[in-house]
């Protein structure tokens, strides 16, 4: 058991990978478990979509984590399907989820795709019956009937988007206040300062932390100063906001193997073309245990409270086994907690 680490690190695994036969839903288990043991880890975190990118449903891949673990919290990363999925539903699926792992689930939602993003993603849409432009509107719509939900006893609503009448839900969660996260991450290019606003100040406004990745260092220290400042300015305790950062991880002692091995997963992950050099080389972490270490460093110097690392490599465990071994005793302090 390593001592307390300097951030609250998590493993992120790929539940649509196990549609490739690149592993088995018993390696996801077998890492969560793995994870657990080293102390290293406060939580574990899956994918979502549901047309858009098929993979393992997620809510069943993190129940199955919950059934072999016992102490690191769980979540999406993020939860892109949060505006097809009815919130009466969802709240009692994500509780019935923090009742079986006695408290230990984090809440992370996004917009999803929008129809511009390609073919499957507006196939997506007409089929769920959600129109792209009300993402936005839904997500924030869903988060205030959660919140109701799992803490009033009983609850009417009639939105927007969803009429709820006399609702007592249950089961309620075990967390008296179910942590939810926002992710966001508005590209340089495609979003307007205007609207970079809009998306923090709904961060700072809705959600107990914020979920982003392919974030440059210095744009991720600006973004999460401005959201604790919002936040000061709703009178919410900014120092209670979380940070978590996505991060794509390949350890290799030959930098050159790393990036290339890294590249070849993404693109066989992403398709072909996806992903570009530029954005490969801010979402990637990769070469010498060193070289991974830095990177990291950095963005826990600027903030990030929650590096999440997914290992883009045909070797899951063994990249997990080095990681503990060599990169995670970089991180650590003095007199450590697990997570609750």
């Amino acid at each position: 058991m390593l001592s307390e680490m300097k951030a609250k690190f998590g493993l992120s695994l790929s539940n649509r990978a196990v549609l490739f036969d690149w592993v088995t839903m018993q390696d996801l288990i077998d890492a969560s478990v793995i994870a657990e043991k080293s102390g290293c880890f406060h939580g574990v975190w899956v994918g979502d979509n549901l047309l858009s990118k098929p993979r393992i449903e997620s809510i069943v891949t993190l129940s199955a984590i919950a059934a072999h673990t016992r102490s690191v919290k769980l979540g999406p990363i993020c939860m892109a399907s949060f505006p097809l999925r009815h919130p009466i539903l969802l709240a009692i699926q994500w509780a019935s989820l923090d009742v079986l792992s006695e408290g230990r689930t984090i809440l992370s939602v996004c917009n999803g795709g929008s129809e511009s993003f390609g073919p499957q993603f507006a196939n997506e849409l007409t089929n769920m019956g959600v129109k792209s432009r009300e993402r936005v509107g839904r997500v924030i719509e869903g988060i205030n009937i959660l919140r109701r939900l799992w803490e009033d006893e009983e609850v009417s609503h009639t939105g927007r988007y969803y009429q709820i009448s006399k609702v007592q839900l249950q089961p309620k969660p075990v967390q008296s206040h179910l942590p939810i996260y926002l992710a966001a991450n508005p590209k340089p290019g495609q979003a307007d300062e205007g609207t970079v606003t809009r998306i923090l100040r709904r961060v700072a406004r809705y959600a107990d932390g914020w979920q982003t990745d392919g974030t440059p260092v210095e744009t991720f220290r600006e973004r999460f100063s401005r959201i604790q400042g919002y936040a000061a300015d709703l009178g919410r305790d900014p120092s209670k906001l979380e940070s978590c950062l996505h991060l794509y991880v390949n350890i290799n002692d030959d930098q050159e193997v790393a990036y290339r091995e890294a590249q070849e997963f993404l693109s066989e992950y992403y398709g072909a073309g996806a992903i570009s050099q530029e954005r490969a080389d801010v979402w990637l972490a990769c070469g010498p245990p060193d070289a991974v270490i830095e990177k990291i460093s950095r963005y826990i110097e600027a903030g990030c409270t929650m590096p999440v690392m997914r290992f883009v490599s045909p070797d899951l465990l063994g990249q997990l086994r080095r990681c503990i071994e060599e990169v995670m005793p970089a991180f650590q302090t003095h007199g450590f907690v697990p997570a609750e």
